[in-house]
């Protein structure tokens, strides 16, 4: 089964539509798509729903989906940063569903493991418990949360092999396995594919069966945040 694709825009062939449910990797700026941001921009899918942690920046990651009107919804546990996120929601422009990380995470990894729902204390006594099952376990009370399960997937991984096994770097592994895995088509972005084979086993952080096409390309890799400190006084 090929999986190695030339480009973003092939590697999407076929696979959009207006109105589909996409899971997006990355946290912050950090291990995001870009390449297949990009592509679907390009695309003009419109109608979409986004499940990611964030929505990138204004005029990066998928801030641009949002400068082009492609997204209807954002599935989100974090909202700064971006102007434009913040404007279309405010005005009424932007549906929003707000996610504290751990479940939005715990949704993604729901959905790629097939469980349709789980029970959490996170969120009890909060709007984000408003028309949600309430259950008590030994005294306490939990909300249910459903699993995520997404049209497609796209992330950003270091390294991967030709089948799709996949090894990511320190924070871009936060919300790229789950995103990956609660895809029913995941696309993955690389920076550098590797013989099948080299990579070791223990160090393999998402197995290839949940991966059906990959990609290798440059990155941007913009920083969020830059801080930095006055040169000491010579």
């Amino acid at each position: 089964m090929k999986k190695v694709y030339g480009s973003a825009k092939e590697a999407l062939d076929g696979l959009l539509e207006d109105g589909m449910l996409i899971a997006a990797g990355g946290f912050g700026l950090c291990g995001i798509p870009e390449l297949l941001i990009d592509a679907i921009v390009e695309s003009g899918v419109k109608d979409l729903t986004v499940a990611s942690n964030n929505a990138g920046v204004d005029g990066f990651g998928l801030g641009k989906l949002l400068e082009t009107r492609q997204i209807r919804k954002m599935m989100s546990s974090y909202v700064g940063e971006n102007a434009e996120f913040m404007r279309q929601y405010l005005s009424g422009e932007l549906e929003l569903e707000f996610n504290p990380q751990g479940t939005l995470a715990e949704r993604m990894r729901a959905g790629g493991a097939g469980i349709p729902g789980f029970y959490t204390k996170t969120g009890v006594g909060t709007v984000i418990a408003e028309g949600k099952d309430h259950k008590d376990f030994n005294g306490e009370t939990y909300i249910m949360e459903e699993g995520i399960f997404a049209d497609i997937s796209i992330v950003k991984a270091w390294k991967a092999d030709a089948t799709g096994n996949a090894v990511f770097r320190k924070t871009a592994r936060n919300f790229n396995p789950p995103a990956a895995m609660c895809g029913k088509i995941c696309i993955m972005e690389v920076e550098e594919i590797v013989p099948t084979g080299s990579l070791d086993p223990d160090c393999i952080h998402l197995p290839g069966v949940y991966v059906h096409r990959v990609i290798q390309g440059e990155h941007e890799k913009r920083i969020e945040q830059r801080t930095t400190r006055p040169r000491p006084a010579a």
